[in-house]
């Protein structure tokens, strides 16, 4: 047995096989002692690593493979989470504050390095991992509802700046360690960069559009497109002389606008957020030497350079934001929020950290002084922005316009509710709320029910889910019947039910989705995602996602979180006040703020509130409860105690942290709440914005 053992050490399979276990538990138990997954990882590779059980080994071939694969993946997703449209939409701010958080901080961190006893070389490179930032904490921001302000959009945009800067530095810096280092080789290797760069924008650009046109939305085919696009872009750039990753980033650019936000590009994240990327930090965790890293908290040189990379990064990036604020006029709620959203350290810091340690040009003590700035920073930055964004203006919180609010469905188009049919348990709750939504409007339901394609069209399997589907048309008809409702039941053959879902939905012009939802784990969706997760990506219109405990008609107190005084609170409360008017109930708009705001501002905000209640809804009589708690999700939960229903909001979520997904509001209260919950997901372009966290 020993010896079965022993030979197993070596396999690369079992290497993987213990990679996919932490991959797969470790970020969740992390989650729930509220710390982020990504320092379970790191911790994870700390135990297994060389100073804990010494399972894996950073020199193996297994992990220096998928390592690598991580790495480049991590530059590529970097790439592709950058929003050229906002970018453009202030591109000369964009670029003036990306050059403003870039060269402070190149030349605060060239400093340090110079303080500390570096060549100008490992200097400079030292610079440039200050240099960058990761916008960790974009979720917050768009969960606020002040994305559309300014100086959240050119933060946003200096983005591509400030990566693509510091990963040209790295390069340079790289380039000349390698040796015999001329002027005429620097001029060579920034001729081939400008050439590469331009040939991989444009060229992987174009190539994209043209194979996307002619793949017919095979998404399979599209998928191993843009993998391709990766990997070449990651091979040409070492071909010229530059690190990998500098292509990875640059094929993200370009491929950006091509995948758009279509299933292709959740593939692909999909793969680098379950898999390779997690795997990266892994890694990360084995080039942690634990004696190492402990001296470098306690050794007083070494504590000295931690504090002076911690410290020469926040203020640097202050800096950063006071000069944009001088050049731009901005206030001082934006200039820290733009302060706030550059702090964090994450994909393109720990890149290229890797690369010049495992170049030789930066030390382990740098390595270990990097990994705590993550953290810091990575912790601190959310926090911040968290509360300098909160109150910021934006063009949606000025001057609410109650007569142009968005509504569902267009004066031309009859108001349809489709409501797919699977559970014969929770159909006839589904089809009520339906009803109740639809008879309001004076519009129609449309019970749908997918059949599973399959490859031949008599296959007996198909016959039977063609019955099974028939089988609940027919009780959604009658259940329809009984409620006094229109139905137009839909019986829809697909290879894939989220897609024939969304399909039929938008062929049926439909202005609402109600969908069935039960308690889940967290665990399956972490790992496969559900046909939820995808209608509520691919969706046309809202889709209420709901776990109804009870009859909707007795659904009587109705819990509305509320967060901002924005155009998309408008509609929200004009969807609650269908439910609370048709069922006589009681409407209660919550808003939970932070400790430290006062009295004043606490009345302000329940007066805007109990103001904007009285335009949109003067027959509900809502009431009005403003709850200070630094817990927002507890406090959530302790107030749908004495509700029925409670209406969260749910939007498209983009991967932070180079694709690793982090938990908000609405994923943590709806594994808590314990009566009925409606869940309001809001499309791309929506013909309106729903609900709040």
């Amino acid at each position: 047995m020993n010896s079965a053992l022993h030979s197993l050490q070596g396999e690369p399979i079992v290497s993987f096989l213990i990679l996919l276990a932490v991959i797969l538990f470790v970020p969740s138990l992390f989650e729930r002692i509220r710390l982020p997954g990504l320092v379970g990882l790191l911790a994870a590779g700390v135990a297994l690593g060389p100073d804990g059980l010494q399972v894996l080994h950073n020199d193996s071939e297994t992990m220096k493979l998928l390592s690598d694969i991580g790495l480049v993946y991590l530059m590529f997703v970097a790439g592709l989470e950058v929003d050229l449209d906002q970018f453009l939409k202030t591109r000369n701010r964009s670029i003036g504050f990306g050059s403003f958080t870039f060269l402070v901080p190149q030349i605060t961190g060239t400093i340090v390095g110079r303080l500390f006893g570096f060549d100008w070389n490992a200097s400079i490179l030292i610079g440039s991992l200050f240099a960058s930032h990761t916008l960790l904490a974009y979720p917050i921001v768009s969960r606020l509802g002040v994305v559309g302000n300014e100086a959240v959009t050119v933060t946003i945009g200096a983005t591509i700046f400030t990566d693509i800067g510091a990963l040209l530095v790295l390069a340079i810096c790289i380039g000349i360690h390698a040796g015999n280092f001329t002027l005429f080789k620097l001029f060579t290797l920034l001729v081939s960069l400008v050439i590469y760069t331009l040939v991989v924008l444009f060229g992987f650009e174009r190539a994209g559009r043209a194979f996307f046109a002619r793949s017919n939305a095979e998404e399979g085919s599209q998928f191993l497109f843009v993998l391709l696009a990766v990997f070449l872009a990651a091979v040409g750039a070492q071909v010229i002389g530059v690190e990998k990753i500098v292509g990875a980033f640059l094929s993200g650019l370009a491929v950006n606008r091509v995948v758009g936000d279509g299933a292709v590009k959740e593939k692909v994240m999909f793969v680098g957020s379950v898999l390779f990327i997690p795997i990266f930090f892994v890694n990360m965790g084995l080039l942690i030497r634990i004696p190492a890293f402990v001296q470098s908290l306690t050794s007083p040189q070494l504590v000295g350079l931690t504090a002076a990379i911690v410290i020469g990064l926040i203020a640097s990036k202050f800096g950063a934001a006071f000069l944009a604020k001088l050049a731009y006029r901005y206030n001082w709620q934006e200039t820290l929020t733009m302060w706030s959203l550059s702090l964090p350290q994450v994909a393109a810091t720990l890149a290229a950290t890797l690369v010049g340690y495992r170049a030789g040009l930066l030390t382990e003590a740098v390595l270990n002084s990097v990994i705590v700035l993550m953290l810091v920073t990575s912790t601190l930055g959310p926090i911040l922005t968290a509360r300098f964004a909160d109150g910021l203006t934006t063009p949606g919180t000025v001057a609410l316009d109650t007569e142009t609010s968005p509504e569902w469905g267009s004066a031309e188009d009859p108001f349809v509710v489709v409501v797919p049919v699977y559970n014969p348990q929770t159909e006839p709750y589904l089809l009520e709320m339906a009803a109740l939504l639809a008879r309001h409007k004076g519009g129609q339901i449309m019970p749908l029910a997918i059949a599973h394609a399959h490859v031949k069209m008599d296959a007996p399997q198909l016959d039977r889910a063609i019955e099974r589907s028939e089988s609940l048309l027919a009780s959604a008809a009658q259940v329809s019947q009984e409620l006094d409702i229109t139905a137009n039941p839909i019986l829809r053959i697909d290879h894939d039910v989220a897609q024939g879902i969304s399909r039929a939905s938008r062929e049926q012009k439909a202005s609402l989705v109600v969908m069935g939802w039960g308690r889940r784990s967290r665990l399956p969706i972490r790992l496969f995602g559900n046909v939820i997760d995808s209608v509520l990506w691919a969706s046309h219109c809202p889709v209420a996602v709901s776990r109804l405990l009870d009859s909707p008609i007795n659904l009587r107190r109705v819990l509305v979180p509320i967060e901002n005084l924005t155009q998309q609170s408008i509609a929200v409360l004009k969807f609650a006040q269908i439910l609370a008017a048709e069922n006589q109930g009681q409407l209660t708009l919550l808003h939970v703020c932070d400790r430290t705001t006062s009295r004043s501002k606490m009345a302000w905000i329940e007066s805007q509130l109990s103001l904007l209640a009285d335009k949109i809804t003067p027959s509900c009589d809502p009431q009005i409860q403003i709850l200070p708690d630094d817990e927002v999700v507890r406090a959530i939960v302790h107030a749908s105690k004495s509700h029925d229903l409670v209406i969260l909001r749910s939007s498209r979520r983009h991967t932070s942290a180079g694709g690793l997904a982090i938990s908000d509001i609405t994923t943590q209260a709806t594994q808590q709440i314990l009566c009925s919950v409606v869940m309001l997901g809001e499309p791309h372009r929506p013909p309106i914005a729903v609900l709040v966290s």
